[in-house]
C-alpha cells in the first residue's frame, strides 16, 4: 500500500496547520513501512520540514502542485533552473504583458508575505521556489489569451487556482503519481484531498477519499463515488483522514 495525501485542509488542519489528530495513525502507517506520499502546492523547502515530522523522510514528495518531486533527504534548495527558465521567459515578453503579471519572484519574500497572509518565516520559504510561479494577472481578458500563448510557445503552460495563476512547465500530481507508483512497484494506491485541484489525484488511486473541509464548499457528486472508488470521510481535516486511514488499516492490513 502507498499514501498520497494533500495538506491544507486535509491532513493539516484547516485553522491550526495541526496534524495532531493524525499523528497515531501516521505512526502506524510508518510501523507497517506503508509510505506517505505528501502532495502540495507548497515548494519543497516548505514541506521538507513537514515531511521530516512525519517520519517520511526517506519518501519522495510531490510539490508546487505536481510541477516537481522533492527527492528523499532532500531539503528543497536543490536545482532551481526549471524556475529560472519560467523568469527568463517572462521576461522576453512584450512589456505591456510582462507588466500586468506579477509573481512570486517580482515580489520577494515581504511581498509574498504581504499578499497571501503567510509569516516572514513562511514566506521566505515559499519563494525558495524550483518548478512553478505563482503570480496575479492584472491586464484584460483578451491580453490574457495573448499573454498565454506567448509562454505556451515557449512550454510553459499556466493554471488558475483559487487566488493565483500559476506557471509551470506543465506535469501534475497525477503525472507524479505515476512516476512514484512506479518507484514503488504500483502498490494499492490510496490518495486523500479535499479541494477541486486534488481531484485528478483522488481519480487517479486505486482508492480516493474526499475530506471533509466545512471552511470550502463540499466537491460535488464523483462518478467514482457510484463504485465505491471515491469515499468521503464524516470529521473534517485530520481527524478524518485519521478515520478513513484507520479504517483502511482495519480492513487492508493484517
Amino acid at each position: 500500500m502507498i499514501v498520497f495525501t494533500d495538506l491544507d485542509g486535509t491532513l493539516l488542519d484547516h485553522g491550526t496547520y495541526s496534524h495532531a489528530p493524525a499523528d497515531a495513525t501516521l505512526s502506524r502507517l510508518a510501523a507497517k513501512g506503508i509510505p506517505v506520499v505528501l502532495a502540495s502546492s507548497k515548494t519543497g523547502a516548505e514541506i521538507a520540514p513537514l515531511r521530516a515530522e512525519i517520519g517520511m523522510t526517506d519518501v519522495p514528495a510531490i510539490v508546487e502542485n505536481g510541477a516537481g518531486i522533492l527527492q528523499p533527504g532532500a531539503d528543497g534548495s536543490g536545482d532551481d533552473s526549471a524556475y529560472r527558465r519560467i523568469r527568463a521567459a517572462l521576461d522576453t515578453l512584450p512589456v505591456d504583458l510582462r507588466s500586468a503579471y506579477q509573481g512570486f519572484g517580482d515580489w520577494g519574500a515581504d511581498g509574498i508575505a504581504t499578499k497571501t497572509g503567510l509569516s516572514n518565516a513562511a514566506a521566505a520559504l515559499a519563494a525558495q521556489r524550483q518548478f512553478s510561479e505563482p503570480g496575479l494577472w492584472s491586464g484584460t481578458d483578451d491580453a490574457r489569451m495573448v499573454f498565454l500563448e506567448h509562454l505556451k510557445s515557449q512550454g510553459i503552460t499556466a493554471q488558475q487556482g483559487g487566488r493565483f495563476l500559476t506557471l509551470s512547465h506543465g506535469a501534475t500530481k497525477a503525472d507524479r503519481m505515476d512516476q512514484i507508483l512506479t518507484q514503488f512497484g504500483n502498490p494499492f494506491s490510496i490518495a486523500l484531498g479535499d479541494a477541486p485541484n486534488d481531484l485528478a489525484m483522488l481519480h487517479h488511486a486505486d482508492l480516493g477519499i474526499i475530506v471533509q473541509n466545512p471552511a470550502s464548499p463540499a466537491l460535488p457528486h464523483q462518478p467514482g463515488e457510484d463504485s465505491g472508488q471515491i469515499i468521503r470521510t464524516n470529521a473534517p481535516g485530520p481527524a478524518g483522514w485519521a478515520q478513513a486511514m484507520t479504517a483502511q488499516l482495519d480492513t487492508r492490513i493484517t
